[in-house]
């Protein structure tokens, strides 16, 4: 079963970039719709976004639209979140999250699988 492990986190000021990589193990992965959430300080997991499981379909939350972009690797068997003009409102923990399906859903019910999660934190 594929095990995803989170990277790229930071401390970072406001309007900085960094990108988050999500490594998955196991034979299965170019079968799963992949997808990054975040959480928050005092706030509950929200989606950010997910893409299908060739990558050619995305899809994002508002408040990521136009500055985060999501891709996969599946011969890597990594999904990546690029993020751009980050702000003090990006801080959280950014986990990744697997479903065995075609399609990407905001629910965070809908993801079977899960990583540890990478610490983001944008100074403003």
């Amino acid at each position: 079963q594929v095990q995803l492990v989170e990277s790229g986190g930071g401390l970072v000021q406001a309007g900085d970039s960094l990108r988050l990589s999500c490594a998955a193990s196991g034979r299965t992965f170019p079968r799963y719709t992949m997808a990054w959430f975040r959480q928050a300080p005092g706030k509950q997991r929200e989606f950010v976004a997910g893409a299908s499981r060739s990558g050619g379909t995305t899809r994002y939350a508002d408040s990521a639209k136009g500055r985060f972009t999501i891709s996969r690797a599946n011969a890597k068997n990594t999904v990546y979140l690029q993020m751009n003009s980050l702000k003090p409102e990006d801080t959280g923990v950014y986990t990744c999250a697997a479903r065995n399906s075609q399609w990407v859903l905001f629910e965070v019910k809908e993801y079977d699988l899960w990583g540890q999660g990478t610490l983001v934190t944008v100074s403003s």
